[in-house]
């Protein structure tokens, strides 16, 4: 099957983005787009200052879609996200207004400095693409994408997001520092948030769908890597420091990563190392470690990718 004139677009966006504005950020730019493709979310995760929001902006401004900003603080309200009904008194009635969490790509950022119940608030709109208002549900648009941010935990003001909250964004990753000479380059040119204002849609809303349908409906998944992945999920189950393994949602979380994955290298079928690139952002973040562990789930979770073997072609 040939699902080149559906790939292209979406990787003229990705090399657009990587080459003209986001240097550095290849591998964020790549699974921002994955979760996009995947119709999943983004947690990047990192110190203040790496980029984090300029890569929600820049991705938004590429794809012209909607865009709605929370900044999260502690005194930060649900209805400041989902929206509230407001009384009319002309008409006599209560008129809802949507919040932010009314856009295609909505920006939290800084996630885990919103009290437990705020964060919740984004549990149906993440899992379910609706809202609950007052007893009114309301439909949120298509394509909807959250692309969270937050500080490490160790920082002051933040609160630990709960496993159910994790287990919504279908990758977390970080940033990490840039290299030096394009360290020094970013302090010589300054910063390029007027750059990305100004950045024309890439790709059209018509072809982020098409991309979609074609990753979910075309591109195809082998009995071996569905063996794969379940081989990778259940030895999670099993392994002595994790206390909650991998669950039947990231299980296929990480197939329709994988899918999205091979798309973007241009292939109608998913491989093995589609999988083992994409599992650690994908499934890291869904481990619970046993009490008293100081393992780093993402270096568990690569210690027990490499003990599975490939399948075979």
């Amino acid at each position: 099957m040939d699902i080149s004139p559906t790939v292209k677009p979406v990787a003229v966006l990705v090399d657009s983005l990587c080459s003209n504005y986001l240097q550095g950020k290849d591998e964020v730019v790549r699974l921002a787009v994955i979760a996009m493709l995947s119709g999943g979310h983004i947690l990047i995760e990192d110190l203040p200052g790496l980029g984090k929001t300029t890569i929600a902006l820049a991705l938004a401004g590429a794809t012209g879609l909607s865009f709605g900003r929370v900044q999260c603080t502690s005194d930060l309200l649900p209805a400041d996200i989902t929206g509230l009904s407001v009384f009319n008194r002309s008409e006599g009635n209560f008129s809802f207004i949507p919040g932010p969490v009314f856009n295609n790509i909505v920006l939290l950022d800084e996630i885990n400095r919103a009290m437990p119940r705020t964060q919740s608030a984004m549990l149906e709109a993440m899992e379910e693409r609706r809202v609950t208002v007052e007893g009114t549900t309301h439909q949120l648009p298509d394509p909807f994408m959250v692309f969270a941010t937050q500080n490490p935990s160790d920082q002051s003001g933040t609160f630990l997001l709960p496993e159910s909250q994790l287990d919504r964004f279908l990758i977390c990753t970080g940033i990490g520092y840039p290299p030096e000479e394009l360290e020094r380059s970013i302090i010589s040119s300054g910063g390029i948030r007027e750059r990305i204002a100004g950045i024309a849609p890439l790709v059209s809303v018509s072809e982020i769908l098409a991309a979609r349908r074609a990753v979910s409906q075309e591109i195809y998944l082998s009995d071996k890597v569905v063996g794969y992945i379940h081989s990778l999920v259940k030895a999670t189950r099993n392994h002595p420091l994790i206390q909650i393994g991998l669950s039947t949602r990231a299980a296929i979380s990480l197939a329709q990563a994988s899918r999205a994955a091979a798309f973007l290298a241009g292939r109608s079928y998913v491989a093995p190392d589609d999988v083992k690139g994409i599992a650690s952002a994908v499934c890291a973040h869904r481990l619970v470690t046993r009490a008293g562990q100081t393992a780093d789930r993402g270096e568990l979770l690569r210690e027990i990718i490499s003990s599975i073997p490939l399948p075979l072609a």
